[in-house]
C-alpha cells in the first residue's frame, strides 16, 4: 500500500526547546508609509536601537539554541537604514546562522547592495508585493515608484543568486487580485510566497481585512494553488485546517465547493485562476504548511531588544540585553502557556484541530485583548467535518496526534 503522503509538516526538533525562526527587528526607521504597518515604522531610528555589539550578541544567543539553529531573519522598518547592516550579516554568517534580510522597497534597495548581502553571507530577502499593479502597491506602500523599485530588486536578487521570498498582505481592497500576483510569482520565480492576513494591529488596525468567510475562501484558493506556486501563509494557521479536509476530500472524490461551502471570494478567485491557467500546472510538490505559531517555533526580537512570541502580539516576555533568549524561549509563561492548547478558549478550545491550528494568538488578542481567545477569522464549527476516520489518518501520517470528536453520523 502506498504510504499517505504529509498534509502538514512538523518540526524536526521540539518547539519548547528551540525555535524555528527568529525574526529580529533591526530599526523602525523606514521612508515609506505603509497602510498595514505592524511597527507604525517612522523616519528617523530610535536612539535606543541595539548596538552593533548588542546585535552581535544577540546573534550569538540565537546560535545557542544548538543546532540546527533557528532561521535568523532581519527586518524593519527598512534594514537598510542601519549603516551597519552587512557587518551584522556578517557576523551571522559567521556564528552559523542562515541570514536572511526583508528591505523595504526604497532607493537604497540597488542591485550594490544586495551584492553586498550576498557577499556577507545572506541565504535570501523577502520583498513585499501587495498588488498586482503598480498604482494600487503604490498607493498601499504610501510612495509612489516601491512597485517599480521591488520589481528591480526581485530581478538583480535573482540573478545575484540570492533566494527571493515574496510577501503579500491581503486586504478587503486587494483581495481579488491575488491571482494576479500569483502570475508574476510564477513568472519571475520565488522560493516561497507568503500571503500575510491582516491583524489589526499598528497602523493596520485602519485597514479593511477579510472576515471569516471570505478568509476560508482565500485559504481554499491558496490550497488550489499549491501544486502551481510553492505558498505558505502567515497569521493563517487556519490554513493547516484547510490543507487536511482538503486532502481527505481529494482522497474521496468529494468536490470541495460544496462540501465545505464556499462562497463568492471563492467563486471569483477560482475563475480568474483558471482564465490565467494558474490552477491546471506545471504540478510540482505540494508544500505542506509547517506547524509554527507565534511563541511556538517562532520568537520575535524587537529594535530595543524586547522579546515578543510575535511581531504582531505586542506583549513583551523579556529583554535580550538583560536575559538570554534561549531562558525567554522555553521558560517565561506567556511563551509556554501559547504552547499549550488546552489554554484556548471558545471555539478554538473546543475545535478538534486545535493542536493543529490554535489560530492566530496575535489577531484574538487585537480584537479581545485575551490572547486565548477564538480566532476572530475563522468560522470553522468545531466537529462538523464528518470524515473522522480519514481524518486521524491523515494527522497520524503527518505525524500529529488526533484529538477529534466521535464519527459523524453517515461516514463510512
Amino acid at each position: 500500500m502506498r504510504r499517505q503522503s504529509r498534509d502538514v509538516r512538523q518540526l524536526r526538533h521540539a518547539t519548547a526547546d528551540r525555535p524555528f525562526i527568529v525574526i529580529w527587528e533591526a530599526t523602525q526607521a523606514c521612508p515609506l508609509a505603509c497602510r498595514h504597518c505592524r511597527a507604525s515604522a517612522r523616519p528617523r531610528r530610535d536612539p535606543q536601537e541595539l548596538t552593533t555589539d548588542q546585535a552581535g550578541d544577540l546573534m550569538e544567543q540565537v546560535a545557542q539554541f544548538g543546532h540546527p539553529a533557528p532561521l535568523f531573519v532581519i527586518t524593519g522598518g527598512d534594514p537598510f537604514q542601519r549603516p551597519d547592516l552587512i557587518t551584522l550579516v556578517r557576523r551571522g554568517t559567521e556564528l552559523g546562522l542562515a541570514v536572511s534580510v526583508s528591505p523595504s522597497g526604497t532607493p537604497t534597495l540597488t542591485r550594490q547592495a544586495l551584492a553586498g548581502l550576498r557577499d556577507a553571507g545572506a541565504h535570501a530577502v523577502s520583498l513585499s508585493l501587495d498588488a498586482a499593479t503598480a498604482t494600487e502597491h503604490d498607493r498601499f506602500r504610501g510612495v509612489d515608484g516601491v512597485y517599480a523599485l521591488t520589481a528591480r530588486a526581485w530581478r538583480d536578487a535573482t540573478e545575484l543568486g540570492l533566494k527571493v521570498q515574496i510577501n503579500t498582505t491581503v486586504t478587503r481592497r486587494t483581495v481579488d487580485q491575488l491571482p494576479d500576483i500569483a502570475a508574476q510569482v510564477l513568472d519571475l520565480g520565488a522560493m516561497l510566497w507568503s500571503v500575510f492576513f491582516l491583524v489589526p494591529t499598528g497602523r493596520g488596525r485602519t485597514v479593511a481585512g477579510l472576515d471569516a468567510a471570505e478568509t476560508e475562501d482565500v485559504l481554499n484558493i491558496l490550497y488550489d494553488l499549491g501544486e502551481t506556486v510553492p505558498v505558505k501563509t502567515t497569521e493563517a494557521h487556519h490554513f493547516r485546517r484547510v490543507c487536511l479536509q482538503r486532502a481527505v476530500l481529494a482522497r474521496r472524490g468529494i468536490p470541495a465547493v460544496e462540501a465545505l461551502e464556499l462562497g463568492p471570494v471563492y467563486q471569483r478567485l477560482r475563475q480568474r485562476l483558471d482564465d490565467l491557467g494558474l490552477a491546471g500546472g506545471p504540478h510540482r510538490p505540494r508544500r505542506p504548511p509547517l506547524q509554527v505559531s507565534a511563541g511556538n517555533g517562532f520568537v520575535f526580537v524587537s529594535h530595543r531588544g524586547q522579546v515578543h512570541p510575535s511581531g504582531f502580539l505586542p506583549l513583551p516576555a523579556g529583554d535580550v540585553r538583560s536575559q538570554r533568549l534561549t531562558d525567554i524561549y522555553r521558560n517565561t509563561p506567556l511563551f509556554t502557556d501559547l504552547r499549550d492548547a488546552a489554554q484556548l478558549k471558545g471555539r478554538c478550545g473546543a475545535c478538534e484541530f486545535r493542536t493543529v491550528c490554535g489560530g492566530s494568538r496575535a489577531r484574538a488578542y487585537a480584537v479581545t485583548g485575551d490572547v486565548h481567545a477564538e480566532e476572530p477569522a475563522c468560522g470553522y464549527r468545531p466537529g462538523s467535518f464528518p470524515y473522522v476516520t480519514d481524518l486521524a489518518e491523515a494527522l497520524a501520517a503527518s505525524g500529529l496526534r488526533p484529538d477529534l470528536p466521535p464519527a459523524a453520523g453517515g461516514q463510512s
